[in-house]
């Protein structure tokens, strides 16, 4: 098994188009450690709850569990989350979902940048997540009821 990353990891950015960029789970640490983002989870409330969380993360799902539906909330919940001026870090189960949340997020005057790997990241050759990536295999703060 790999062993998880620094946590201080350099901070970079990987130019993204339609919203301010896609970032590793430490950059996004380190900018909410320093105030300077604000952490949405935008997995869904089962996810949470049943895989864990990351604690001081805005909970606000792109999409909701059963279904998948659109979170028709998503507009107002974001707009109120994030003060102006301040960047929003998108975090998802896998880096994916988070993109379009960001796009929207950039819809609506945010600063938005998409958290590399996500919470769990990719599966490995077992199918099984948070082996080979993502928030949890960073050794970062997590939760999990």
């Amino acid at each position: 098994m790999t062993q998880p990353s620094d946590k201080s990891a350099p901070s970079t950015i990987d130019p993204a188009e339609g919203y301010a960029g896609d970032i590793t789970p430490q950059t996004a640490a380190q900018w909410v450690a320093t105030d300077a983002a604000v952490l949405i989870d935008v997995r869904s409330d089962a996810e949470r709850e049943w895989v864990g969380y990351v604690p001081g993360a805005v909970p606000l799902a792109w999409k909701q569990w059963p279904g998948m539906a659109m979170n028709e909330g998503f507009d107002s919940a974001m707009r109120a989350a994030v003060p102006q001026g301040k960047k929003a870090v998108l975090l998802c189960r896998s880096g994916v979902r988070s993109i379009p949340a960001a796009k929207r997020a950039m819809q609506l005057g945010i600063e938005a940048y998409n958290i590399l790997e996500g919470f769990e990241g990719n599966p490995d050759a077992e199918g099984h997540r948070g082996r080979t990536g993502g928030w949890r295999f960073h050794g970062l703060p997590w939760k999990q009821n």
